[in-house]
């Protein structure tokens, strides 16, 4: 069986949450026969590193462009890099040849109504995973993805209609949902629908083999220090600069703490900000900013296995696949109260949570986690035995094989070859 993963973006130079799921699924994938192809607009920077690539699927690009007349050049990059809704005249034709026996959507909107008419014209099923929420999402988050609209005209609204774009979580095949909450959200909306809790993955074992000393040679200056790390994005979702604002407190009560952010700098603004800041605080020597790294390099683990614990400070975080990646290493997590992590942490046993607007709860967990080792050792093992049992890539991977294999007998059956976008078949709401 071979399948075709549809993305919005992918840039090797700016990898994240979205591209480690998809580079997991596609290897995961292999291991059940099942042969990938990747297909992504052409808008990546040039690069020699390229994992997803290395993960052995053939990557197709497509030309794509955002529908939008009077905006800078640099909205335009903005809309291109993250939220904005891309069009592609050629990317229906391209899935149209591509042999493949179900067409996954790693994206909504124009795209993904693309992909389903692809998929509808061959014959094919069609799935869908919610990577960055649908309708659980905070104002804010839409209000940042909208912003570079401004002083711009939206012409797209006819090739909405063209590709059905409005429709697709309804006439879908599946979709996979990595977050409780969003899956119970839609389902009220598509009482008919099949939507699948679909948690994002972490090869374990590979998370477990200690690293240290490879983090240790490549950054020499963590050595004697207390790490609070975070792996993130540069974007400003993930809230950062909060993050390093909050750093000059927890020095004077750890003086060794050192802050290290991994994560490519996706948002120049949230760049510039952090760089402000750090000046600004006088952190120049207690933040490490390593740039991105690549997903499961030894110095990435080595970086989250030497720190003491590991921080998420997202204003929305639908899944939160570092929580999985730190669990692995055996590193316990401190997380704010978003729908992603936590759905995934029970408080107090896999990790903490604290609420964004109340600060003081932050600094009590920050203590506790550098203080109490009985707690800190409990919370490690609880967590690293969770991973290994519910979340290890291959053991997920094979539940969305069985999906694919149950869709694709399914429309055997049915012998749909039809371009329109039919109405969803009725199945289980929940794979368990």
């Amino acid at each position: 069986m071979q399948a075709s993963h549809i993305l919005r973006k992918y840039d090797p130079a700016q990898w994240g949450g979205t591209e480690t799921a998809v580079q997991r699924l596609v290897q995961g994938l292999q291991m059940h026969g099942i042969s990938s192809a990747v297909h992504a607009p052409q808008n990546a920077s040039l690069d020699n590193i390229d994992p997803l690539r290395d993960a052995s699927p053939k990557i197709q690009r497509y030309s794509a462009f955002v529908p939008v007349i009077g905006i800078s050049s640099a909205q335009r990059e903005a809309l291109l890099s993250w939220g904005g809704n891309l069009f592609s005249f050629d990317l229906f034709w391209q899935l149209r040849d591509s042999g493949a026996d179900v067409m996954h959507s790693h994206v909504l909107n124009r795209i993904a109504g693309i992909s389903l008419m692809a998929a509808r014209s061959r014959g094919v099923p069609h799935v869908v995973t919610l990577h960055g929420g649908a309708h659980d999402m905070p104002d804010e988050v839409n209000a940042r993805l909208t912003a570079p609209l401004k002083g711009g005209l939206e012409w797209g609204k006819a090739l909405d209609a063209l590709v059905r774009s409005r429709h697709v979580l309804q006439n879908t095949d599946a979709i996979f949902s990595c977050n409780p909450r969003e899956a119970a959200l839609l389902q009220n909306i598509y009482p008919r629908q099949r939507i699948i809790v679909q948690p994002h993955s972490v090869p374990a074992a590979q998370y477990g083999a200690d690293c240290r000393a490879a983090a240790l040679k490549a950054y020499p200056q963590i050595a004697g220090r207390d790490l609070i790390v975070t792996v993130a994005r540069l974007d400003p979702a993930k809230n950062l600069p909060w993050l390093v604002r909050q750093l000059p407190a927890i020095k004077r009560r750890h003086p060794r703490a050192m802050l290290v952010l991994i994560g490519a700098g996706t948002t120049p603004s949230v760049v510039e900000e952090l760089h402000r800041e750090i000046a600004r605080l006088g952190l120049i020597n207690d933040v490490l900013l390593t740039g991105g790294l690549e997903s499961g390099c030894a110095e990435m683990i080595g970086l989250v296995q030497s720190s003491r614990l590991l921080v998420l400070c997202s204003t929305a975080e639908p899944f939160g696949l570092v929580i999985l990646e730190a669990w692995a290493a055996g590193t316990p997590v401190l997380s704010s109260r978003t729908s992603g992590p936590a759905s995934l942490i029970e408080h107090g046993r896999t990790g903490l949570l604290y609420k964004l607007d109340q600060s003081a709860d932050f600094h009590s967990a920050i203590d506790t986690l550098m203080l109490n080792n009985k707690l800190h050792r409990h919370i490690s093992m609880e967590a690293r035995e969770l991973v290994r049992a519910e979340y290890d890539a291959p053991t997920v991977a094979g539940r969305v094989a069985r999906v694919y294999e149950e869709l694709v007998e399914a429309k055997k059956h049915k012998g749909s070859k039809t371009i329109l976008h039919r109405q969803p078949v009725k199945f289980a709401a929940k794979l368990s």
